[in-house]
């Protein structure tokens, strides 16, 4: 039995909602799944449940992005209440945004502050409190720098799960995407922090896109987390249990899996929602399959219009060549 941690999905903003989630769900039984970042301010101010879920997305964590340890622990708090199963501490967000609120990676600097969130979060709720972080910022990018940061709040945090994103974050100068692209990944010195940090549980993120890579990083680490890849080629979710969690359960075909979504689906659109706000997240699913390119299409050109139901997806699904066990 493995813990859910040795393979997680990133929290992506924008990408890993709830419809995104439970797609990839009935691919993994055993990943982890993880929340968009939603910030305290939004839980605690906002117009809306930021904590709403599907039931079947269990394992999930909650990432949150904030700098309050008073604001953090209330929401850790409602968190727990909800039925979560982890909450993260976002330390590795680059954009504009997310600095001005004094959130995100810019907290790398400021280890003793972090150090008091996690506190304060583990105070109150009686799940895993992990730390999302880069290995980096800006000119702060030594392995002592790394080093005393995990040290800082693994003691004075107590926290002892931390997902290492292998690159530093320049904080001025390049957008989110391009730190997500241009600081070169530094996977050996993931590798010593676990060595240097045994007792702690450490899983690396970053540019992991097959299963030879990860199960490498598996050799050095506790788990892997996967960001782009599992959303832009989401069929890889389809052999996680099996090959990094040892199950004997039958791989879902391509087919089954959209075939899968049809009750959801058509619970969601009664509930008011529209139908391209959860096939966005299947486009990739046939990814360099034949009929995959007609299925984008198909798709793209429809779920959008008014009225769109369930037989836009059933339509989309027969651009695939029946004959495709796929």
């Amino acid at each position: 039995m493995y813990p859910s941690t040795r393979f997680s999905v990133a929290p992506m903003l924008d990408w890993t909602d709830r419809h995104c989630r439970y797609f990839h769900r009935l691919m993994s039984k055993e990943a982890l799944l993880y929340t968009e970042m939603v910030t305290t301010g939004a839980i605690i101010h906002g117009k809306g449940d930021f904590l709403a879920y599907n039931e079947e997305e269990h394992p999930l964590a909650l990432q949150l992005g904030g700098s309050n340890p008073v604001d953090l622990a209330r929401c850790a708090k409602l968190a727990a209440e909800r039925g979560y199963d982890e909450i993260n501490l976002n330390v590795g967000c680059p954009s504009d945004r997310v600095q001005n609120g004094k959130f995100g990676a810019c907290l790398m600097g400021e280890a003793e502050l972090v150090a008091q969130c996690v506190a304060a979060m583990r105070e109150v709720a009686d799940i895993p409190v992990t730390v999302k972080t880069r290995i980096g910022i800006d000119e702060q990018d030594s392995y002592e720098f790394l080093t005393h940061f995990v040290d800082t709040v693994s003691t004075k945090g107590g926290c002892d799960n931390f997902i290492i994103h292998a690159r530093k974050a320049w904080l001025k100068g390049l957008s989110p995407k391009e730190n997500r692209e241009i600081p070169p990944l530094d996977y050996p010195r993931v590798y010593q922090l676990k060595q240097d940090f045994p007792q702690l549980t450490m899983a690396i993120n970053g540019g992991i896109k097959t299963f030879e890579e990860m199960e490498q990083h598996l050799q050095h680490l506790d788990g892997v987390m996967v960001g782009r890849e599992a959303y832009q080629s989401p069929y890889l979710m389809a052999e996680v249990d099996q090959r990094l969690f040892g199950s004997d359960r039958p791989v879902m075909k391509r087919r089954e899996v959209v075939e899968a979504m049809y009750p959801y689906i058509e619970r969601q659109l009664a509930n008011g929602s529209y139908l391209g706000h959860i096939t966005r997240h299947m486009l990739g699913l046939f990814q360099s399959m034949p009929g995959a390119r007609q299925w984008r299409r198909y798709i793209s050109e429809n779920a959008h219009k008014p009225g769109a139901g369930i037989e836009v997806v059933q339509q989309a699904l027969a651009k695939i060549p029946a004959e495709l066990d796929v």
